[in-house]
């Protein structure tokens, strides 16, 4: 086998038959998260013909008995609504305690002189509150 190249990534794949973690063969590719073009291609043609239709698909919705209809309107919705994310509570505190720390590293003094005297008020309140 002849090899144009020898850098160090490519001499990994030879010995290895593929890249090594976190190396890829084109560092400068597709931003993850983003969605590939056939994606992209398909959720352009479904939106077009959805708009091309929508009063039909409004009439046909409005013949269906309503329990078929909330059946499509449910199976709809998953579309346009955000998919639910599974945290556990130890994540969702972590979460929780970087935003606050951020917030507290940009905030002025005099906004955290304010903060620490209303926690300190809410405190001597839930103190009553348990006696």
């Amino acid at each position: 086998m002849r090899l144009k190249t020898t850098g160090k990534k490519q001499m990994a794949k030879e010995i290895k038959g593929k890249f090594g973690k976190g190396e890829s063969g084109n560092p400068a590719g597709r931003p993850k998260g983003s969605r590939n073009k056939a994606t992209q291609d398909v959720k352009a043609w479904i939106s077009g013909i959805i708009d091309q239709n929508r009063k039909q698909l409004e009439h046909d919705l409005r013949d269906l008995e309503p329990k078929e209809r909330w059946t499509i309107i449910e199976r709809l919705i998953q579309y346009i609504t955000p998919k639910m994310q599974s945290a556990t509570v130890e994540a969702q505190i972590q979460a929780e305690y970087a935003a606050l720390e951020k917030l507290l590293n940009e905030m002025p003094e005099t906004g955290i002189e304010a903060v620490t005297e209303r926690l300190m008020r809410l405190n001597q309140i839930n103190r009553k509150d348990d006696e």
